[in-house]
């Protein structure tokens, strides 16, 4: 366990933003993260370590930390993960030294991470944003996923099932942003909006020490 000492003593320097983003499979939260990406949001954008395979067009190191499950265990042995779950079959961890770096020099932080991640850290860093990505509706989601053409129709219907749950915990978080169907844009303005206002309103520091 690790204490968290906030580098941002002035009083006129507002402390850093940790922002969970979340949402259920298939719903667009790589497509927005990288989106603000090519906006130049000036985040530090979490890289979340998994065993799963890597994806055509996915960048190792950028879009994932791709590891076998021999590699991911280790670092969950040496406490190196801030939280890490077990999703669809493969292994999710969020590097505890990223997020801890990145506060440290007051530096806002954007972490990707499905619903039930998202309830373990709120647990942790309660003065956290969280930011719950949906869909417009389970049709438009099913689309998605059917035209995304990487679950088998066993995977898909789990897919959609695991979705129809964390959808009821939408409420629990901070915001809820649709994602439209091709209007990616629209999403990103207001997920930058919802951050806007949490900087104007001088958030506390998020409770981080476990980190």
């Amino acid at each position: 366990m690790s204490n968290f000492t906030n580098p941002l003593n002035h009083k006129d320097v507002r402390p850093p933003i940790l922002l969970i983003l979340s949402g259920p499979s298939g719903v667009g939260k790589d497509a927005v993260l990288s989106r603000m990406r090519d906006l130049g949001e000036p985040y530090h954008f979490t890289v979340t370590a998994t065993t799963r395979t890597q994806r055509e067009g996915e960048t190792d190191g950028k879009d994932y930390i791709f590891v076998n499950q021999a590699e991911f265990k280790a670092q969950m042995e040496q406490d190196g993960f801030l939280e890490w779950a077990e999703v669809y079959g493969n292994y999710y961890g969020v590097p505890r030294d990223q997020v801890k770096t990145a506060l440290q020099r007051g530096k806002d932080v954007i972490v990707k991470i499905d619903v039930q991640g998202a309830k373990t850290i709120k647990r942790l860093a309660p003065n956290a944003l969280y930011i719950f990505l949906a869909p417009p509706d389970m049709d438009q989601l099913e689309k998605r996923l059917t035209e995304r053409m990487t679950e088998s129709s066993d995977s898909l219907k789990i897919r959609l099932e695991t979705a129809a749950k964390e959808m009821k915990s939408a409420s629990w978080f901070d915001h809820v942003v649709i994602n439209h169907r091709n209007q990616l844009d629209l999403a990103v303005a207001e997920i930058q909006n919802v951050v806007k206002i949490a900087r104007l309103n001088q958030m506390e520091t998020p409770n981080v020490e476990i980190i």
